[in-house]
């Protein structure tokens, strides 16, 4: 007679994966918490059933290499916003979301039209009611029912006291028109009740890339449809946005590979074994980033965290290489932050300041971090920069964030249990890697209506046709983009709220609202010509070209999605205007100012003290000894 209990963990395990309550949800609090979605491990006791819960691994080498995939764009940025989001379409017709990029989640969920408790995101609720393929999953011995015996539900809690939980339904799942991969039918989560961050956060909800039944990925992989792979490319430091590719690519002939053990917990982890700093090995014991959870990859971790014995000799080493910096304290006075001053607003010249950190991996391959990878701009002094990797408190897990694979095509590569690393340029990413079965960009529409879908993605570096990138050149600062929008409304009678126009395309074009200004505006008939100023965002100086192109593109390509009663618009003409490049004593006007006022200072001050003693002295010249011989005075006449 077979022994129950590895049926009766199976079971288990099945049940934990669709009720979504993470066994050790706090099991990472680190001492810092800039996470939106942070990383929950299962406890240990699950890891030990995984084999017996993915017997079908062995069942996943597709080898077919003719599979599609899905190209997908990335937005937002990992700092400001603390995540990045893709594009998905859920529902026939398709309706839009933008979903945070997490490999350390399961479930991809969206808020519902009936959410009781669901914040304000960026775009309207899913409508079940409006898509011709819904199906609610129907109550099953594999999953938790909802009160009335009904409908599968799922629940997800995370370490920040934030939740999210709902029903699971199944619809059509469509990537985007920069995608080969045609739109499949998934189950995914329809949110009824938020909470904490997810509550008031802007993106829509998440897409879950992690190992588990209902992982995007998983479903897409067990329907054969795409290989057991998906890459994630985050841009740089000043560069927000990315790509992702569900599916398998070809990897670049320099790409470094580290085993990946897809049975020691659910999530992505890496065989480190030491770091070096300047290209000097750091003494420490390479079991220090085996400990609990080993060394784990999340892309929906905003930093990096060590454990104790490995991050002091990494801030040690690397603070004896940048004595030359003034250490000050960090921007938010909540947290301990390493921040250090003088360093300079040049990306490109903080390599020459801050060293090299190598990760070593047990074949011996290495990644080569630059400053950007473990460094993030101080929000309040210009030229200063602070440590993105922090101690781990007691916890002995290594949790590498997104902060570590800024501008790094990363290859999560589960058929071979492997994953890879590959140093680009990530804006860049589609003219240095060519995907197989990548289609061409989409052809420009110039009708002069906006029903086109906002699913519309092109890669981040291709210019509109009619716009050419000499007006962009690579190494221009771009200060202010200003375009002629000419908007014909509907009903005369109602007069556009300009106000809200603005707020629509700065939500359009995800920008901040800060960021949209109106200069000016004609009516002629039915037609209002509006000049449009689009500024840096106020964390930033100037506009990257990639983000320039990719604005203009989707006002060139009428992408913006205008409510009906504003009409349809049209791109007349724009403008980028560079960074106009400042004088000696334009650059250093404030110093000098300071400079001045203190001199003056100085010298008044001490033209002050001469002036007081000289008077001094002169007042104690006029008195005489007591009992001295005076001359007698001549009385003055009357």
């Amino acid at each position: 007679m077979a022994h129950p209990w590895p049926i009766l963990a199976v079971f288990v395990l099945i049940m934990l994966d669709f009720h979504g309550v993470d066994p050790a949800a706090a099991d990472l609090d680190a001492p810092r918490m800039p996470m939106i979605i942070p990383l929950h491990l299962s406890a240990p006791n699950v890891s030990s059933h995984r084999r017996s819960f993915n017997d079908d691994f062995n069942r996943r080498h597709l080898q077919n290499s003719d599979l599609p995939n899905a190209r997908m764009r990335l937005y937002d940025d990992l700092l400001t916003n603390g995540y990045y989001t893709t594009r998905l379409f859920i529902g026939s017709p398709p309706q839009e979301f933008a979903l945070i990029v997490d490999t350390g989640s399961t479930v991809t969920y969206v808020p519902c039209s009936s959410c009781e408790q669901c914040g304000k995101h960026q775009d309207p609720r899913f409508q079940p009611e409006l898509s011709n393929t819904y199906q609610a999953l129907k109550c099953n011995p594999s999953c938790n029912c909802d009160d009335d015996g009904k409908q599968c539900t799922y629940e997800r809690r995370y370490a920040e006291q934030s939740s999210s939980s709902g029903v699971l339904a199944e619809d059509v799942i469509s990537f985007g028109n920069e995608s080969k991969l045609a739109p499949q039918r998934a189950v995914f989560g329809c949110e009824n009740v938020e909470t904490g961050d997810l509550y008031s956060q802007r993106a829509d909800g998440i897409i879950g890339l992690g190992r588990g039944r209902l992982s995007i990925v998983d479903q897409l992989v067990d329907k054969s449809v795409i290989s057991d792979s998906f890459s994630l490319c985050y841009g740089g430091m000043d560069v927000g946005g990315g790509a992702m590719v569900l599916g398998g690519i070809s990897p670049p002939s320099d790409m470094v590979f580290t085993h990946s053990d897809p049975y020691r917990s659910p999530y992505y982890n890496i065989e480190l074994k030491g770091l070096r700093v300047a290209g000097k090995p750091l003494k420490i014991n390479p079991k220090v980033f085996d400990g609990r959870h080993g060394t784990v990859l999340d892309s929906g971790t905003t930093y990096a965290y060590l454990p104790e014995e490995a991050f002091v000799a990494l801030k040690d080493s690397i603070m004896k290489e940048i004595s030359v910096l003034r250490q000050i304290h960090g921007p938010d006075p909540n947290y301990n932050d390493i921040c250090f001053a003088g360093a300079g607003r040049e990306i490109s010249e903080l390599s020459k300041i801050f060293p090299t950190v190598d990760m070593v991996f047990s074949n011996g391959q290495s990644l080569t971090l630059s400053p950007e990878n473990y460094l993030f701009r101080h929000t309040k002094v210009s030229g200063a920069y602070c440590f993105g990797i922090f101690q781990n408190g007691k916890d002995p897990t290594t949790l590498l964030g997104g902060i570590v694979v800024r501008n790094t095509l990363v290859t999560y590569d589960r058929e071979n249990d492997k994953i890879g690393f590959w140093k680009t340029n990530c804006s860049e990413l589609w003219k240095r890697l060519q995907v197989p079965g990548a289609p061409a960009p989409a052809p420009n529409s110039l009708h002069m209506n906006n029903t086109s879908n906002g699913s519309q993605n092109v890669p981040p570096v291709q210019p509109p046709n009619g716009l050419p990138t000499k007006h962009i050149p690579g190494e221009v600062r771009i200060a202010i983009i200003t375009f002629d929008m000419l908007i014909v409304v509907n009903d005369t009678s109602t007069k556009p709220n300009l106000t809200e126009v603005a707020d629509v395309i700065a939500h359009e074009l995800e920008v901040d609202n800060l960021q949209v200004q109106m200069l000016n505006a004609t009516l002629r008939g039915k037609e209002y010509q509006v000049k449009w100023a689009l500024y840096p965002a106020a964390s930033a100086e100037y506009i990257s070209n990639s983000t320039a192109m990719s604005i203009l593109l989707r006002l060139k390509e009428h992408r913006l999605q205008f409510p009906k009663r504003y009409g349809s618009y049209q791109l007349v003409e724009w403008k980028v205007e560079p960074q106009r490049k400042l004088s000696w004593w334009q650059q250093h006007l404030v110093a000098v100012a300071i400079g001045i006022l203190v001199t003056v200072v100085i010298g008044l001050s001490s033209l002050g003290v001469w002036l007081v003693w000289r008077r001094r002295q002169q007042t104690l010249g006029t008195y005489e000894p007591v009992g001295g011989i005076v001359p007698e005075q001549e009385l003055q006449p009357l």
